[in-house]
């Protein structure tokens, strides 16, 4: 018996080395994504939110930094660890929950193979910071609602609970629903001992007062972030089938099949095991956002399957402790086959991305721009042409000493690249087609009187159209993997009409 309770734990502790030695060489060959560059370009910029989230990962970001946007290596070393450390956070959640600890591990392994897990979490997004607060959440809260009301280890882990909650909203808006299950959970019948007591609600107090810049800075400036989030990118949003297939079939290939029919049965546990206070917390940190993310993700069009993940954590420790079916949901043949088809998955997945020869499997009809894993490739290179071509048109003009032409994208996903590489030693401006970030930080009126643009893009968007300025000359950048074009960057000098 000793060995299969040890089993787990060196199951873990292997797929935790061999994720970690994986994410340790993705960190030294590929840059960022489009979304991480437009986290990273936060750091540059402080402020309390930006129009896509709140601003705490502008803060780690700057933080990695020194002072300013980090290189992909050192952020991507960061997320390395942390996404690592992810699961170890689940397992000890479990443990707090009331799951053995054979149960709990084998609940952390299920989830470490998820691809959502395993390779989402390399990134330095928000749901990074998100995941480790959330989990860190449910287990501290799940540890004072065992112990005894009002005393100490009841209300420092009360605290700790309520903080982590502040700091998952300060990481994603979906970070709030934490704090509604919580707070209903505090409430109710079962956990009524501890909910008359102060220490539940000083926890929330004192995560409110982590969140209170964030709200207060939204409030001053018109609330851009639920505007832009629910207004002005949503003029496509409504129910339709394709958004029923996007939302269902993100799940299966995030989760992976088997991962997804596990979660499934752990909603059900969930549900028969929401009698105790412990139960009633993790169905409640489960169905709330559940509640809340579905119909948002079936209504918008601009809805990412990962949106989910907040209620999927609550669920992992929800399977370890079952009390009716855990021949189900934690039986060896299906941790098994479930960790056997993730771990397939993810393996492909960053064999797709690290491995050249790769693209050779690629089918006749393979578009590059479709290519996901394309973003991480050529943008050191496109960078240094934009950097030469800025200093031949600064050299030309004669001011070599001023701030010479600024740089420009046609979206946003060029713009946070650009912003990220050139860490404001060049003016980066934005074309957007809806107001984003950029234009707070070097706004369109200001970069379209500018003499000299260097105007960047890929064969994602179409050639500039501005009204304002002419080009004068172009020049492309084209990447190969494998002997393949898959991305060309053009950089067009463009020229005032006024001064052409």
């Amino acid at each position: 018996m000793r060995g299969v309770r040890r089993l787990p734990f060196f199951a873990l502790a292997g797929a935790s080395a061999l994720l970690l030695a994986t994410r340790l060489l993705a960190a030294a060959h590929v840059g960022f994504g489009d979304s991480e560059a437009l986290y990273a370009s936060y750091a540059l910029h402080p402020q309390p939110a930006y129009l896509d989230h709140p601003g705490l990962v502008g803060l780690v970001a700057r933080l990695i930094g020194g002072g300013t946007a980090p290189s992909p290596l050192h952020a991507h070393l960061v997320t390395a660890l942390v996404a690592t450390a992810f699961p170890w956070v689940l397992a000890l959640a479990c443990r707090a929950c009331g799951a053995t600890w054979g149960r709990a591990m084998a609940a952390a392994l299920v989830a470490a193979l998820a691809p959502e897990i395993a390779v989402g979490l390399f990134a330095l997004t928000p749901d990074l910071l998100l995941s480790v607060a959330w989990a860190g959440a449910v287990g501290l809260a799940a540890l004072a609602l065992g112990g005894q009301p009002g005393s100490g280890r009841a209300s420092l882990a009360f605290a700790g609970a309520g903080l982590l909650a502040g700091v998952a909203a300060s990481s994603k808006v979906t970070g709030l629903a934490l704090f509604a299950a919580l707070a209903v959970t505090y409430a109710s019948r079962a956990a009524r001992a501890h909910g008359r007591t102060l220490a539940p609600w000083a926890g929330l107090a004192a995560g409110a007062v982590v969140l209170a810049p964030i709200v207060a800075f939204e409030a001053r400036t018109g609330w851009p972030m639920l505007r832009h989030r629910l207004v002005d990118t949503q003029g496509d949003a409504g129910l339709s089938l394709r958004n029923v297939g996007a939302l269902l079939g993100g799940q299966l290939l995030y989760l992976s099949p088997l991962v997804a029919l596990l979660a499934a049965f752990a909603a059900r546990e969930a549900w028969r095991d929401r009698g105790d206070a412990v139960g009633r917390l993790l169905w409640s940190c489960f169905a709330l956002p559940a509640a809340a993310l579905v119909p948002l993700c079936l209504w918008s069009r601009v809805a990412e399957p990962h949106w989910m993940a907040p209620a999927w954590i609550a669920l992992v420790p929800a399977a370890a402790r079952a009390s009716r079916a855990p021949s189900r949901i934690l039986s060896r043949r299906w941790v098994g086959a479930s960790c056997a088809l993730a771990a397939a998955m993810v393996a492909a997945v960053h064999a797709w991305v690290l491995v050249p020869g790769a693209l050779r499997l690629a089918p006749a009809s393979y578009d590059p721009r479709l290519d996901l894993a394309n973003e991480l490739q050529g943008w050191p290179e496109a960078v240094d042409a934009v950097r030469e071509e800025v200093a031949a048109a600064s050299e030309a003009e004669g001011d070599t000493e001023g701030d010479g032409p600024t740089v420009v994208g046609p979206h946003w996903v060029i713009c946070a690249q650009l912003e990220a590489a050139l860490r404001d030693q060049i003016r980066v401006g934005c074309d957007t087609p809806v107001p984003d970030d950029f234009d707070a930080w070097w706004p369109r009126a200001r970069w379209r009187s500018a003499d000299l643009l260097v105007w960047v893009s890929d064969a994602r968007f179409g050639p500039p159209a501005l009204a304002t300025h002419v080009p004068l000359r172009q020049r492309e950048v084209r990447i190969e993997r494998d002997g393949r074009v898959v991305r060309v960057f053009t950089i067009t000098l463009l020229a005032h009409r006024a001064q052409a």
